[in-house]
């Protein structure tokens, strides 16, 4: 077999991890029914810490998240129309969770866990140097897309999943209405006789 170890049975040994290396015995070799099988991970993430782990990391949604659902149902009560999951600036590969194209504001829905709310952020004990890594590099990725829509004339809006949906789509509704008003203030005196 190419790039890879092959037990005596012809089967692929890569990513098969065996039980009992995670106890101290060493008893007689594995059966196949004693092995449990995880699939390398390109992404550099360690294995999962068990099967009910890898099943709820897997079911977490990145998009249409309840928090999110339940913004947008707010947002559009008040009677705001916007995008979804849409690229506010042409270049820039992240994207607005909620998107209000004309006044220039994204708003991002972050997850307590995922970016690590100061109220409700926990730290995972199992892979705790990757895990850390990992939501501290979410952080930073999240104060960087806020530097670049800011030099691109953007507000960056972002709001808790813990955060009460009423509450936060006032608060998003606010922030439209400010820069809706500002863009159509005059800027000049020469704007204000133009419009007489």
């Amino acid at each position: 077999m190419v790039g890879g170890a092959e037990d005596g049975q012809g089967l692929p040994t890569a990513g098969i991890h065996h039980l009992a290396t995670q106890g101290a015995s060493f008893g007689p070799a594995p059966s196949l029914t004693s092995l449990v099988f995880r699939p390398p991970l390109e992404s550099g993430a360690p294995p999962a810490s068990s099967a009910a782990v890898r099943r709820r990391m897997q079911a977490t949604r990145q998009r249409d998240t309840p928090p999110e659902v339940a913004l947008r149902s707010a947002l559009h009560s008040l009677g705001l129309r916007f995008r979804v999951q849409r690229r506010p600036v042409a270049g820039l590969r992240r994207r607005g969770d909620i998107v209000f194209a004309p006044v220039r504001v994204a708003v991002f829905v972050d997850g307590c866990f995922w970016h690590g709310c100061p109220k409700h952020a926990t730290w995972p004990k199992t892979n705790a140097v990757w895990w850390r890594n990992k939501i501290e590099g979410n952080q930073r990725r999240d104060a960087d897309t806020d530097a670049r829509l800011a030099a691109a004339g953007w507000l960056s809006v972002r709001v808790w999943a813990h955060e009460k949906p009423a509450e936060a789509a006032e608060r998003i509704a606010g922030i439209v209405r400010t820069r809706r008003e500002a863009d159509q203030m005059p800027t000049s005196f020469n704007d204000v006789n133009a419009k007489i």
